[in-house]
């Protein structure tokens, strides 16, 4: 009785071109970058965990004429809003002692620096309250 011939294994299909081949199972999934914390929309008000920021530019109010003449003085109390930049870009009167000091203390705040203030390693906007101080000499 003749042997019968040794069965051959087909060959392995040949690879798709520009097809990369299946990583092994052992392999683990590729790294995805850290991703890093974004600054809130909304700015964030100064107290608590937040602290004030240094103001790097400071320029006083000059004193309106006529509030001079009609011997106004006072305090004019301002909600502003600095930017991540750490310039000012938004200003409210809160309280006045008279509506002739406003515009003077409004121009002058708005052209203070502060250092960027930091939260968790982003700057931030923030909101605060500052002072804009009129005294007749």
């Amino acid at each position: 009785m003749p042997r019968p011939a040794p069965a051959v294994p087909p060959p392995p299909p040949a690879p798709l071109p520009d097809v990369p081949p299946p990583p092994p199972p052992w392999a683990a999934a590729p790294a995805t970058p850290p991703t890093l914390p974004q600054a809130p929309v909304a700015p964030v008000r100064v107290g608590g965990n937040i602290r004030a920021p240094a103001k790097t530019r400071h320029v006083d109010p000059v004193y309106p004429a006529i509030a001079l003449s009609a011997r106004v003085q006072g305090i004019v109390f301002l909600g502003i809003t600095i930017g991540a930049d750490g310039y000012v870009e938004e200003t409210k009167v809160l309280r006045s002692p008279s509506p002739l000091l406003e515009p003077a203390a409004i121009t002058a705040v708005r052209q203070w620096q502060y250092e960027p203030t930091l939260m968790h390693g982003v700057r931030v906007p923030v909101t605060m309250t500052v002072m804009a101080t009129f005294t007749l000499k």
